[in-house]
């Protein structure tokens, strides 16, 4: 395939080095001014891989869409729309689409898909599940999940895409899986707290509480409760609420002490729309409210999550 990946950052640039070693024709595009590009056309390494000189680096948005039948999307989900709308005033016939990204719109609650739509009819997959750079590039494999509405789509992504460092699934649910995957950062967050408070050992509390929270507003939505249990969301939990390399984990650690972590982490603005949605779905989501009065009402961490986990008495489902 002919694919341009867009956004250059981490995750970004590993899936053009990733899509590379798979056999695709891939181009890297980043915005003007992109530091991370900048940095690629000068060494090739961002200091977690190095890109082989087949791989094409363009800040020409209108010759990465051009020259792609595969647009790989990896930006922050909070700028997509903006992005959206930008790239709509190029010719996408015949291109297809795959969201790399695990964020819901704040201001809205939409799922990126359905931002999307509003675009453009091109298909549209979504790319999910665990798994961190520092690893991949290690050899150290993992599995992943593609879904889509097109299951013709899917299915020739799946085929694709697949090799010895990721196995991919099929999902069946893109609801669950985007509301799943953009979730899990909020857990992360809670868990970097729990580590940043001295209490790593609820975690499985954590664990156990968020899939139930998060299943129960995918049922709400529309989706398959049971999704909140597969890679998307519960399966990722290794590489968001314990990994070291977990942004959204490392985001809630320092926040509780008083430190800055200085980097994206989704979460942030994603409890935003899950509060959102939890309000226009009457599902309540005490793990989701309590990172957000932690991080927006300034409210005491260790009172928030004290009577999150320890003082309340209650059934565990």
């Amino acid at each position: 395939m002919d694919i341009s990946v867009i956004g250059c950052g981490r995750w970004g640039s590993f899936l053009a080095w990733y899509l590379d070693r798979a056999s695709h024709n891939v181009t890297l595009y980043g915005r003007k001014g992109s530091g991370h590009l900048e940095q690629f056309r000068k060494t090739r390494s961002n200091g977690l891989l190095t890109l082989p000189e087949r791989i094409a680096l363009t800040d020409d948005l209108e010759e990465a869409v051009h020259t792609a039948q595969v647009l790989v999307v990896s930006i922050s989900a909070q700028s997509f729309r903006g992005f959206m709308e930008v790239l709509a005033q190029q010719n996408l016939t015949g291109k297809c689409f795959v969201l790399c990204m695990k964020g819901i719109e704040a201001d809205t609650g939409k799922r990126l898909t359905e931002i999307l739509k509003e675009y453009t009819n091109a298909p549209a997959a979504i790319w999910v599940g665990p798994g961190h750079v520092q690893d991949f590039t290690k050899g150290i494999p993992n599995c992943m999940v593609i879904d889509s509405e097109d299951d013709a789509l899917k299915e020739r992504l799946v085929q694709a895409f697949s090799g010895p460092l990721i196995r991919f699934y099929y999902g069946d649910d893109l609801l669950g899986n985007e509301i799943g995957a953009a979730s899990k950062n909020v857990i992360g967050i809670a868990a970097g707290m729990l580590d940043g408070k001295g209490k790593t050992a609820l975690k499985g509390a954590l664990m156990s509480r968020g899939t139930r929270e998060i299943a129960r507003l995918i049922k709400a939505m529309g989706g398959k409760e049971m999704t909140a249990y597969g890679l998307g969301h519960l399966g990722d939990y290794q590489a968001t609420v314990f990994s070291e390399f977990s942004h959204n984990r490392r985001f809630g650690e320092l926040f509780v002490q008083g430190l800055d972590y200085g980097e994206l982490a989704e979460g942030v603005t994603t409890v935003k729309a899950l509060l959102r949605l939890g309000g226009q779905y009457c599902v309540e989501l005490p793990i989701c409210r309590a990172v957000y009065d932690i991080v927006y009402e300034k409210k005491d961490p260790e009172r928030v999550l004290s009577d999150l986990f320890l003082r309340s008495i209650k059934r565990e489902f």
